[in-house]
């Protein structure tokens, strides 16, 4: 649950901090005060992407952070941050997300540092936002395989199904790589055994490029560095009036002064040091010279090396690299991984027989368990399909669809040839109709479903999903827009509904309706305000009073007596105790 939000320069807003409660958040306010960007807020915290221009203008970086409530029955949360080693306090955790002008961000749950996509992955268990963008998911068939095997409890008996199928998919794979024919194994054995051979041969240690790479270097300009440190040389410890001849007699001079002045006896000791340390950088300097030499067989040699190290690197890394290293450390790290991948290859091509039969014998009993999994699967999703038909059906006629008939369709994945398939999630396709009028026949939600329509088959199938003992939905749900295209009784259902959600759930609504809104445990005003410099959008709670204007202004643009009468009427009738 969320229980407090924190933005920072995110848009037009400059700082804002709010504390939200369990049950209906409502949050109201004019056309373009600035509620999508309250809405954009949490997106960002949830992991969306997100472009600099959300920086608020004249700010070096946005931020937003949030304070957690992860409740006990929540297991598939408590569990990601347990895998992670992070600890609740109290049952809190605490999500931060900044970003930059320059594009650069930072993300972390509690201290700890995670990547976008670690943030998306947890607050997914937590959270659940629908908006227009979701319309245009409830028109896409996979998803509607997945709102089933929500309703029906199915997602662990799914994720165990997908994990013996990838299984079975990969033993598969390796027999038939197993099973070539023998010839053919034999030139493939033949090809890797002598790529390992060749690696193996050239001995290479990690970072031994880079190494030579710097050397041949040093040695290809052996001219230059013998100059540079020939004049050098000069300059510091040959020439009359050398660093280093200078430092000593300035050194000389001041141990005679220091004598007669006490006070000069630090700066005696400074000179000193300096002296010492010209002296030490001539020793240094003389036996780097005295060393310096050019060497073209070790040059030629460096060469070499390197040449073998490009000519494996080309032979057996031309998929593995780009340019620099890609993925990995160094030449080498990449070539041993093409070593250790053929040597891999190697060991199945040449399994004994009696392998090959193991493997076979594991790949029918997986075929055996995949089957059977997915025939009840489709046993569950059958009966399950039917009690969400039933289900949807009922709250869309609560939902103004009186003459609506809501169903799953059911039907066995074939290939082109006609031939029943499994596929990861099972042998069913899932497709969700609709007839919104009495009379018309079922079909797909595209091509019958207006906006409104949408919306209302969203919140009735997030009404069943969030229901039931079994429920592994987040805990805290958001609908931005969800009274598009309704009004009149139908809104009024809809904040019927809203609050059904809201007694299981923590729900956020952004809403134009007084019907919707008047039945909120929490309402939080949106305003954008301005001066003669700029434009800021602030976010309040409002008191008794306030709700009633708000309310008033939502049912007819005004705050007149007639409009205010009819807030505290509604507010009377409906708002929660």
């Amino acid at each position: 649950m969320l229980e407090e939000l924190s933005v920072r320069n995110y848009a037009l807003v400059e700082n804002l901090t709010l504390t939200f409660e369990a049950g209906l958040n409502i949050i109201t306010g004019e056309t373009g005060a600035g509620k999508s960007i309250i809405v954009g807020a949490l997106g960002f915290l949830l992991g969306a992407k997100a472009a600099v221009d959300c920086v608020r203008t004249g700010a070096e970086e946005a931020g937003v952070s949030a304070v957690l409530f992860v409740v006990k029955e929540h297991h598939d949360a408590r569990l990601w941050l347990s895998a992670r080693d992070i600890n609740l306090e109290d049952g809190r955790v605490i999500v931060r997300r900044s970003l930059k002008t320059t594009g650069r961000g930072s993300i972390f749950i509690q201290n700890i540092p995670v990547t976008r996509n670690d943030l998306a992955e947890f607050m997914a268990l937590l959270f659940d936002i629908h908006g227009q963008h979701e319309h245009e998911s409830l028109l896409r068939r996979e998803t509607h395989r997945q709102y089933l095997d929500r309703f029906a409890a199915l997602e662990n008996e799914v994720t165990e199904f997908n994990a013996r199928f990838i299984e079975l998919a990969e033993k598969r794979k390796t027999i038939e790589a197993a099973q070539s024919s023998t010839r053919e194994r034999e030139v493939r054995i033949e090809l890797l055994s002598f790529a390992v051979d060749e690696i193996e041969k050239a001995a290479l240690k990690l970072g031994e490029s880079r190494e030579l790479e710097a050397e041949a270097s040093r040695l290809a300009s052996f001219e230059k560095l013998a100059a540079a440190i020939e004049n050098a040389a000069r300059t510091h410890f040959e020439d009359g009036v050398s660093v280093l001849s200078l430092s000593r007699k300035a050194r000389s001079v001041l141990e005679n002064a220091a004598a007669l002045d006490m006070s000069l006896s630090s700066l005696e000791q400074r000179f000193s040091n300096l002296y010492f340390e010209a002296d030490d950088l001539a020793a240094e300097l003389r036996s780097y010279r005295d060393k310096l030499s050019f060497d073209p067989a070790r040059l030629e040699a460096v060469e070499e090396r390197l040449s073998l190290i490009y000519k494996l690197k080309k032979k057996y890394c031309a998929d593995k690299l780009s340019g620099e290293t890609k993925g990995f450390s160094s030449l080498e790290e990449a070539i041993f991984a093409y070593r250790d991948e053929a040597q891999a290859e190697i060991a199945v091509l040449s399994a004994s027989e009696e392998n090959r039969e193991k493997l076979k014998t594991e790949i029918a009993a997986l075929e055996k368990d995949v089957t059977l999994r997915s025939r009840a699967l489709t046993a569950q999703r059958t009966a399950a399909s039917e009690r969400l038909s039933s289900e949807i059906s009922t709250i869309l006629k609560r939902l103004g669809m009186n003459g609506a008939r809501f169903a799953v369709r059911l039907a066995p994945k074939e290939s082109a040839a006609g031939r029943m398939l499994l596929g990861p999630y099972g042998a069913d396709d899932v497709e969700f109709l609709i007839s919104a009028n009495t009379g018309e026949p079922l079909k797909e939600l595209a091509r019958i479903a207006s906006g409104g329509e949408l919306s209302r088959v969203m919140l009735a199938i997030k009404t069943v999903l969030s229901g039931g003992a079994a429920d592994s939905s987040p805990d805290t749900l958001i609908f931005d827009e969800i009274d598009t295209g309704i009004g009149g009784e139908v809104a009024i259902v809809v904040g019927e509904e809203l609050v059904n959600i809201a007694r299981r759930k923590q729900v956020f609504c952004i809403t134009h309706l007084a019907s919707i809104a008047c039945r909120a445990h929490h309402h939080v005003l949106v305003e954008k305000v301005s001066d003669e410099r700029r434009t800021v959008t602030t976010v309040h709670s409002l008191g008794a009073d306030a709700r009633r204007d708000e309310i008033a202004r939502l049912l007819s643009g005004d705050k007149g007596p007639v409009a205010l009468a009819h807030a505290a009427e509604l507010l009377a009738k409906y708002a929660p105790a």
